[in-house]
């Protein structure tokens, strides 16, 4: 890991800690999660959002949430190519797949799935 790399993990860790800090960590927790799972930078983010509307909420808050957002769409990159993954194992066809997703074709879903695991294969260092 270049420092680069380092320091980007070292303010991406603050942020994680500072929204946690702020409320995110006494936040129930979903049935799919492990009671020591870390909350994922979607839900930090989504919580960014909520605490943003407060009026006490400060700028450390919302900066901590944007800070995240590039994290959070490699998260929902990856659940969206493990959902269209899951979809077609399941022996959903292309066809309805596109339909469900609201895209004009097969074609438009398969091209879809190609796209997102690329980004997502992409970003995955960044997470």
């Amino acid at each position: 890991m270049t420092t680069d790399d380092q320091t980007h993990a070292a303010e991406l860790d603050r942020a994680r800690a500072t929204l946690n800090e702020a409320g995110a960590a006494r936040l129930e927790r979903r049935p799919w999660e492990h009671p020591r799972q870390p909350r994922s930078d979607t839900d930090l983010v989504r919580f960014a959002v909520w605490a943003g509307d407060a009026e006490d909420t400060g700028p450390a808050v919302l900066e901590a949430g944007l800070r995240l957002l590039a994290s959070a769409r490699v998260e929902l990159d990856q659940i969206e190519a493990g959902l269209l993954f899951a979809a077609r194992g399941s022996g959903m066809t292309w066809p309805h797949i596109a339909e469900a997703l609201g895209l004009g074709s097969a074609q438009a879903a398969q091209q879809r799935l190609n796209r997102v695991a690329s980004r997502a294969g992409d970003r995955d260092a960044e997470a």
